[in-house]
């Protein structure tokens, strides 16, 4: 990436595209605005009468009844679709080049929905528009109140056509927005009560534990959390992001960038140059799994495969932006918890 169109880049351009976040939402954020459409509608509310729901920026969204034709942050989406609400159209990343399901989509039919946009900046307004959307739904990744993935170019056109609903995924840890989106699912009409429901939330919790104790049993374990980009590597903070913020709480030993270098990302991230990946030592290394990283199968570089971590086989895939349902949040720690578990003592 050229230096100049790095200086184009804003804070959000650089969460979506670097370091704690993963750098190639914006190495493909050049395709068009072509939208998969899908037929899918959102399935009828089981609740009647006035709806209402207070987000994280403290607003208050009251419609004549439950929303049937949500549109969502593809992540938000797949946690819905977890309690039982479908959504109407998605935005962010869905499919991949071969058409198949983004991991941010879960276990959603990506066919049945209409796609808005795939990638960092790309949102078709018209569409938008057609599916005569009841609210819009999405996370937040700072304080100010931005939604994830609806552009800066065109965010006043789309707060016109609907009301929007913002669940923070910042500076908190996980548990907090899980809550939120539980909230969020039931006052739409999920039931929350249904086995599947309650089932994963006990596995969550029962992951959670098995986590803390592993961390606890063996505190020199030192976990490095990365993301891959062709030309750079980045070492993420465990401060600012829910996953990270909650494994700490949990006891989990973080390698932590340099204070220098979180200063000059907002406190999210360090970069490095492939010839300095081995700064930090690391028993275990946990890589960003969503598309717009380069996976740890597809590195060359030779710094990388030097690295005690990864001759060792201590390499474990991360969730960077969870799918905020207990039933997706479970795989992630259970795997945190079993890397530390067989780690061997390798920085």
């Amino acid at each position: 990436m050229s230096n100049a169109r790095t200086a184009r880049l804003t804070r959000r351009g650089l969460l979506a595209a670097g370091g704690a976040l993963g750098l190639g939402a914006v190495l493909t954020a050049c395709g068009d605005d072509d939208a998969k459409d899908g037929g899918a509608d959102t399935k009828g509310s089981a609740k009647t009468g006035p709806w209402s729901f207070k987000d994280d920026r403290g607003t208050t969204v009251k419609l004549d009844e439950a929303p049937g034709n949500i549109v969502a942050f593809t992540g938000v989406a797949a946690a819905l679709y977890d309690y039982g609400i479908e959504v109407k159209g998605v935005f962010g990343p869905t499919t991949t080049k071969d058409g198949k399901a983004d991991v941010q989509a879960g276990d959603m039919d990506v066919s049945k929905v209409t796609v808005l946009g795939n990638v960092w900046d790309q949102f078709n307004v018209e569409k938008y528009a057609a599916l005569a959307p009841d609210v819009l739904i999405s996370t937040m990744f700072d304080d100010a109140g931005t939604l994830w993935y609806v552009p800066e170019a065109s965010k006043d056109k789309i707060a016109k056509l609907a009301p929007s609903v913002g669940i923070s995924v910042f500076d908190r840890q996980l548990t907090g927005p899980l809550q939120r989106m539980w909230e969020l699912a039931e006052s739409l009409g999920a039931d929350m009560t249904a086995a599947k429901v309650t089932e994963a939330k006990k596995r969550f919790e029962a992951a959670s534990e098995r986590l803390r104790k592993a961390a606890k049993a063996k505190p020199e374990i030192k976990v490095l959390v990365g993301s891959a980009s062709p030309e750079l590597f980045y070492v993420s903070g465990s401060n600012l992001s829910i996953d990270l913020e909650y494994f700490k709480a949990l006891g989990v030993n973080f390698v932590e960038p340099t204070e220098a270098a979180k200063k000059a990302t907002g406190g999210w991230f360090e970069s490095l140059s492939w010839e300095n990946v081995d700064k930090h030592k690391a028993d275990v290394i946990m890589m960003d799994d969503r598309s717009s990283a380069i996976q740890p199968a597809d590195i060359t570089e030779a710094t990388w495969k030097q690295l005690p971590a990864v001759k060792a086989g201590q390499v474990i895939a991360r969730s960077t932006e969870p799918i905020l349902s207990y039933d997706k949040c479970v795989a992630p720690v259970e795997a945190l918890a079993e890397a530390i578990e067989k780690a061997k003592k390798v920085s």
